[in-house]
């Protein structure tokens, strides 16, 4: 890519960048600026009783040793809402640790010489507390906050998996559509905005630190000293300045509170690109045929994410899979007749979540057991029954969802008695790269994905009909479909328009030729007649 083509990608990009760097700075900013509020206390009152040093202290460490992703999503399953709240609780738990140990470490390091000086001059043991040791202990304190605060730039990142924003957000993008230009305008604005918050941070500890006064009041070097003092709160103001400016491009209107609640629909996406595509094309749709806004919830982590999280309100609509939701959500046993599984599903639907299943966009997005087509010649498989002798010496790479769902490897190792020699988790964006390049010797793709031409792969015969229909349609809240009662007719407009060739056509122009999942949306409506 050329210099000139990255720098007008980067403009035109620029809006978006600076409203998830406000996001960013905002998520870290709150959640250091908890941290401190309970770290300091907790360090102070750990020192003055030492019986409760081992146990706080445990209990901190074990938090730290913790997976972010874990945390976020354990936070996700226990308040059953996306978002900012479970992205904050889990950066504030993070911080935790290096502030309180920095406190308790630089309480205990104040010179116990200075210490009995304050005791003879008649000091309390809190004002010795107070205006001996606090003071004497907090650059070592800052230092903790310092940690704190870079080490949450880096985590923050994460949040982006359940939909609390920040510069993540390209990060998830660019995995998802295996776009190292969106990768790069989320990692590179994340690496520099660590080095401004520590920078910001060591000068707040240069101005804080005391020194004998010299020269004239009001003197270059003092002023210099309060901006020093001022920069971290600077830094907080300016995020949030850019956050309030930007923030319609999320799709949130600006046409007051009470106006966009009743007519705001938020649509979710899971995190890879025929799911960006569906999404973009369901709310086009409904901005261009209704008078309703559509805020965009996209790239959220998986299938559990999305369902909670349109149970629980916090969405009202996305795309999902039949077989996916009876085998998955609902626990169910296989069903090969895909109205069968669409009516079981519905009714299930209706009755357990009130969320109604509409009529399906027509293409059947099933799983596939696919090797490389050089392979599948050498060796003579055309099926997946034929992989069956050659599984131990061969390597894996599935999506975590599918190493674990009952319609994946479980059920398929059952059923085929398959056991491969090593599985590895991928993300779908690399899965189709891995096994072209050698890395692994099966996957499991998705049928109408256009990477699988794209690769020259092969898909293997689900001869025992293992898999069950996978036809994709929206879901719905039902008190919004009762609410919105044109959205049925709007969605309903898409049914049966997407056959597999169609949809796989789709899917290739966004990871194939590098179009956005918008534009290849809004170039299908168009070419349907419904733009």
């Amino acid at each position: 890519m050329s210099l000139e083509s990255l720098t007008t990608y980067i403009v035109n990009r620029l809006p978006e960048l600076w409203l998830r760097t406000g996001e960013h700075i905002m998520l870290t900013g709150f959640s250091t600026g908890t941290a401190i509020l309970i770290g300091i206390p907790l360090g102070i009152i750990i020192f003055r009783n030492a019986w409760l040093r081992a146990p706080v202290m445990a209990v901190i460490g074990i938090l730290q040793t913790i997976p972010s992703l874990a945390m976020l999503v354990f936070l996700l399953a226990l308040l059953q809402k996306i978002g900012a709240l479970p992205a904050l609780i889990a950066l504030t738990l993070y911080a935790l640790l290096p502030i309180v140990r920095n406190t308790l470490t630089g309480l205990q390091g104040v010179s116990p010489q200075v210490i009995e000086a304050a005791t003879g001059i008649g000091m309390t043991k809190y004002q010795r507390l107070k205006l001996v040791r606090i003071p004497l202990a907090a650059s070592v304190i800052i230092a903790g906050i310092r940690t704190a605060a870079v080490v949450g730039v880096g985590i923050a990142t994460l949040s982006a998996f359940i939909g609390a924003g920040g510069l993540g957000q390209f990060i998830n993008r660019g995995l998802a559509l295996y776009d190292t230009r969106l990768i790069l305008l989320g990692a590179v604005p994340t690496a520099l905005l660590a080095l401004i918050i520590d920078f910001s941070i060591g000068a707040f500890e240069w101005g804080f630190r005391p020194e004998r006064k010299k020269g004239k009041k009001g003197s270059v070097k003092t002023l210099i000293r309060l901006l020093a003092l001022m920069m971290p709160l600077l830094l907080i103001m300016t995020a949030g300045i850019f956050s309030y400016f930007t923030r319609p491009l999320s799709g949130i209107q600006t046409e007051g509170v009470s106006k966009i609640s009743t007519r705001t629909i938020r649509i979710a996406t899971k995190n890879f690109t025929e799911q960006l595509i569906l999404g973009e094309i369901m709310a086009q749709l409904i901005e261009a045929r209704t008078d309703l806004f559509v805020e965009r919830y996209f790239n959220l982590g998986g299938t559990m994410i999305c369902h909670n999280a349109l149970v629980h309100g916090e969405i009202d609509l996305y795309a999902e899979y039949i077989g996916t939701g009876l085998t998955v959500i609902l626990k169910q046993p296989v069903i090969s007749d895909p109205e069968e599984a669409l009516s079981q599903v519905r009714e299930a639907y209706k009755k357990r979540f009130n969320a109604r299943w509409l009529k399906p966009f027509g293409f059947n997005n099933t799983y596939a057991i696919t090797v490389r087509t050089a392979d599948a010649k050498s060796y003579g498989w055309t099926r997946i029954s034929d992989i069956q002798k050659a599984a131990p010496r061969l390597r894996a790479g599935f999506t975590a969802e599918f190493t674990e769902r009952p319609d994946g490897y479980p059920g398929l190792r059952q059923i085929y008695g398959l056991r491969f020699g090593e599985i590895r988790d991928l993300d779908p964006a690399i899965m189709y790269e891995a096994v072209s390049n050698g890395e692994v010797d099966v996957i499991c793709a998705f049928v109408t994905d256009g990477r699988i031409a794209a690769y020259n792969l092969k898909l293997l015969e689900d001869d025992r009909q293992f898999f069950p229909p996978y036809h994709a349609a929206p879901v719905i809240r039902g008190e919004i479909l009762e609410e919105h009662q044109k959205l049925r007719d709007v969605l309903a407009l898409l049914e049966g328009l997407l056959d597999n060739a169609t949809m796989q056509s789709l899917n290739f122009k966004v990871d194939g030729k590098g179009y956005s999942p918008a534009q290849v949306a809004g170039a299908f409506l168009k070419s349907q007649g419904l733009l």
